[in-house]
């Protein structure tokens, strides 16, 4: 059981939660008001009514959109669209899979030191070192600007610092699916995803919806129920980033990609958060197959509810990316998507869409303008390089990204914590040989 405060902390975050699927909220505001003027011996079962409060507001929701978190029904709101696409030849394939990881890896990294920034914080740093536009990971800066501080693990991620691909969450997760798809192969259950977790992922790696289910798991609280007890965070990011190792087993396949990122899905978050780790899966495994970027997104966006609030967001970035500039575009999504918290699912998967559809289709140019636009960069960074990895192939990626590198990643999975990644490119392919058989 979490302590009393983050009891509160989490209340006060499901009323935004609430609010933003469009429940109504008076009740379970008054509820969490009359909790908080308690005293602490009767603070905790008051907190109760509040969360029963909380799922009274749920069931009386009434919005436009349609948002279903069990397969199934994701799956009768999809709109038309391949299920399946051919595969290249295995040497194209090979290819296009390490340029996979390698660009998962280097995104990570571009973003990592100014994780959580704002745009404008970014573009100080960068005016300040003669650095912007961004094109290259950050250049070392003895002296930040005022009011500026890199992430605490910034040092090894600068310019002339970087030795090997770091331990982030952002690219355990992507090793942790390649081992979860190995160890219980393609037929794997939200369970299966659970007791890894447990075995091989330390709590205090964990953030958000991810520790709060892992706190729900540990009290033997299994999937679904696991994603939404006490839960304010389904709809962030955390799921998102865990979609690349399950994409690349899927590799051709946005279906069977959509379908396994469902599964990892769905024991810690709902909804929006579900269909943003869905859309990434089936993103990534068309790249893998297709060469227009274009295409593949709308392949991917049919992979996911057809009236969800993510679906809408993915088509106002295919309208708004051909109108003007990333910075025009940057400013729509603020004005429409900029009230969700900064690692929510919907307004970063925006700024992914930015970079990778304002790049011309260049690598550095996807990477750095996702990274640019602020929020979660440095899981921005990590899709966008995942995606054009997969979509160009590892020989078409820049030395300057990739050598650094030293073909090393490093993770906080237990038994994988130095890996190759041009070993883990191959038993990605050879999964998805597994996969496709």
């Amino acid at each position: 059981m979490p302590s009393l405060q983050e009891q509160r902390n989490l209340a006060a975050a499901e009323l935004t939660q609430l609010a933003e699927e469009g429940a109504r909220t008076e009740e379970a505001a008054r509820a969490l008001k009359l909790a908080q003027e308690q005293d602490e011996a009767t603070q905790a079962e008051a907190l109760e009514v509040f969360w029963r409060e909380a799922v009274v507001a749920q069931e009386k929701l009434q919005t436009p959109y349609v948002e279903p978190s069990t397969l199934p029904e994701i799956q009768a709101e999809r709109p038309d669209g391949p299920r399946r696409l051919p595969l290249a030849d295995g040497d194209t394939l090979q290819d296009r899979m390490l340029g996979a990881w390698l660009g998962r890896c280097a995104g990570c990294m571009l973003g990592k030191p100014v994780e959580g920034w704002p745009r404008a914080h970014i573009e100080t740093l960068l005016q300040a070192a003669d650095a912007l536009p961004l094109d290259n990971y950050f250049p070392p800066v003895e002296d930040l600007p005022a009011g500026l501080q890199w992430h605490p693990s910034y040092h090894e991620c600068l310019r002339g610092n970087i030795t090997h691909g770091v331990r982030d969450d952002d690219t355990d997760y992507t090793v942790l699916g390649l081992h979860i798809l190995e160890a219980h192969g393609p037929q794997f259950e939200p369970r299966h995803v659970a007791q890894e977790w447990l075995l091989r992922l330390p709590y205090h790696k964990t953030y958000t919806a991810e520790r709060v289910a892992y706190r729900n798991l540990v009290n033997d609280v299994w999937p679904p129920e696991s994603a939404v007890v006490m839960n304010p965070y389904r709809e962030w990011i955390g799921a998102q980033i865990r979609a690349d190792g399950f994409a690349y087993g899927a590799a051709g396949w946005p279906e069977r990609a959509a379908d396994f990122a469902w599964r990892d899905a769905s024991i810690s978050h709902t909804k929006s958060g579900i269909y943003g780790e869905m859309f990434f899966a089936a993103l990534i495994a068309a790249c893998l197959a297709m060469d227009d970027l274009h295409a593949a997104i709308e392949v991917a966006l049919s992979e996911i509810p057809a009236r969800c609030r993510l679906a809408e967001a993915v088509r106002d970035m295919l309208a708004w990316c051909g109108e003007g500039s990333w910075e025009a575009t940057w400013d729509q999504v603020m004005a429409k998507y900029g009230h969700y918290h900064p690692v929510h699912t919907i307004n970063n998967a925006c700024l992914v869409l930015m970079g990778l559809l304002h790049s011309g289709g260049d690598f550095t140019q996807a990477i750095c303008i996702a990274v640019t636009g602020g929020l979660d960069t440095d899981c921005n960074g990590a899709t966008a390089g995942s995606v054009m990895g997969a979509l160009l192939g590892a020989r078409q990626l820049p030395a300057q990204w990739t050598e650094p590198l030293g073909d090393t990643l490093h993770s906080a999975i237990d038994g994988f914590t130095v890996n190759r990644i041009s070993d883990l490119a191959q038993r990605s392919v050879e999964m998805a040989e597994k996969v496709l058989s």
